[in-house]
């Protein structure tokens, strides 16, 4: 799949399009304590990860009621937390310049709805299309989210870009059949140092 060939572009939010990364570690680094868990330990896995799943992992012995108060209690403290929250580099270039070439884009983040319209917000970015874990079955790794955006944008997930930083966010776009960027250093079909090394693509 050739950059010219795409018709959309379906991002994620934390860490792609926003940079939250010091709000997700000092949020999940104080619930970690609070729950008696070495931070390090579920910083390595909530990155990228829906927060029931990391819950999950670390707490399976909790009843469902139980897990729900701990991930409510990790949504308030990122939600109340905004104050590191900014829009990564490149990304409103990026979005004028999908913009300015009628190219459609839309977000599907792991966070759920309430968490990503905040995050959003701060960063200044106004998706017309956002899908979060609220509105699907199956997280990330699992493609339905993709799937489900592309849908919603109207674009065959072929011809879609899924732009991600994280290895469970760039499974999800391979498993959904679409073409993969990632940052970060994340292994993806293009590579991207920044977002502005997609502007240049697109642009050239």
């Amino acid at each position: 799949m050739k950059i010219r060939d795409i018709r959309a572009v379906l991002f994620d939010m934390d860490g792609t399009l926003v940079d939250s990364d010091a709000v997700v570690d000092r949020s999940w680094s104080t619930w970690a304590t609070e729950y008696g868990l070495f931070p390090a330990d579920v910083l390595a896995v909530a990155h990228g990860n829906p927060a029931v799943a990391t819950v999950a992992h670390f707490l399976p012995n909790l009843s469902d009621s139980e897990r729900a108060v701990a991930g409510a209690r990790v949504l308030d403290l990122e939600c109340d937390d905004l104050s590191d929250v900014v829009p990564t580099p490149g990304a409103h270039e990026l979005i004028a310049t999908l913009d300015r070439l009628g190219l459609p884009w839309a977000v599907y983040t792991s966070a759920p709805n309430r968490l990503a319209k905040v995050r959003l917000e701060a960063a200044g970015i106004s998706p017309s299309i956002l899908v979060t874990i609220d509105d699907v079955a199956h997280g990330k790794p699992d493609p339905e989210g993709y799937l489900r955006v592309a849908e919603l944008v109207g674009v065959d997930i072929q011809h879609c870009l899924v732009v991600e930083d994280t290895q469970v966010g760039l499974a999800a776009g391979r498993a959904s059949g679409a073409t993969t960027a990632g940052l970060k250093g994340v292994p993806a079909d293009i590579r991207l140092p920044d977002l502005h090394h997609l502007v240049q693509l697109f642009t050239e």
